[in-house]
């Protein structure tokens, strides 16, 4: 498999240029891939440049860090040099275990660092001012509303989102004791920001999860990149 880099990759060290608070990026590479045959979808070669490799790109340059939520074996990441976090709760719970499970690993850290910005490892377009924007569309809405999560066109993306160590405990009872597993009943309970972006002419949260979509982001890559 190719080693090319998407221009920026450089996760372990990201330039802070940014007015948003510290900000934790979360990988979630979880997945089981069964449309795709099984495997690491975020493996995939877009335009000769892995998704995983873009979606370090964007992020690295706007997070005070980077981890990757996966399963199984975590050596098939370690040409990352970035911390590899399996989930917390079992049996492929979703990705709200991954995002608890990253929630958990920050507050092990104690580094002061309040806040995690969620993105799937099957994203090859994101913006650059995704964790930028997420945060806006926060503080816009007031404290009462601790949550943001992302929306291009008329299509929500709750795995694209802004989460607060604050709520850590909560998650983890959702998830436990009342075997939650939709992201969007979890928010709800608590309020959740949208920013907006349009789905034109490319859709910034396209998601890889057949081989047919994986050559359609190819001819993405080719026309606009």
């Amino acid at each position: 498999m190719s080693k090319k880099k998407a221009p920026g990759t450089g996760a372990k060290h990201p330039c802070m240029m940014t007015s948003h608070p510290p900000t934790l990026g979360l990988v979630l590479a979880g997945g089981l891939a069964r449309r795709m045959g099984g495997g690491d979808k975020a493996r995939i070669e877009i335009g000769g440049v892995s998704i995983l490799d873009r979606v370090l790109a964007t992020l690295s340059a706007h997070c005070t860090g980077i981890i990757i939520n996966a399963n199984g074996d975590p050596k098939r990441f370690a040409d990352t040099g970035l911390p590899v976090i399996p989930d917390t709760v079992p049996d492929f719970a979703g990705p709200l275990a991954g995002i608890l499970a990253g929630l958990d690993w920050l507050a092990r850290q104690k580094n002061g660092i309040e806040w995690i910005v969620s993105v799937p490892g099957d994203c090859p377009f994101l913006p650059d001012d995704l964790v930028e924007r997420l945060h806006q569309a926060r503080r816009k809405m007031g404290a009462g509303v601790p949550l943001a999560c992302a929306r291009s066109g008329e299509w929500r993306h709750p795995v694209v989102g802004l989460w607060p160590l604050a709520l850590r405990e909560d998650l983890r009872k959702a998830l436990v004791e009342e075997e939650l597993r939709k992201i969007e009943v979890w928010t709800a309970r608590h309020g959740v920001a949208i920013a907006d972006w349009p789905d034109q002419p490319i859709d910034p949260f396209f998601n890889v999860n057949t081989p047919e979509d994986a050559a359609r982001a190819a001819r993405i890559a080719l026309q606009h990149t």
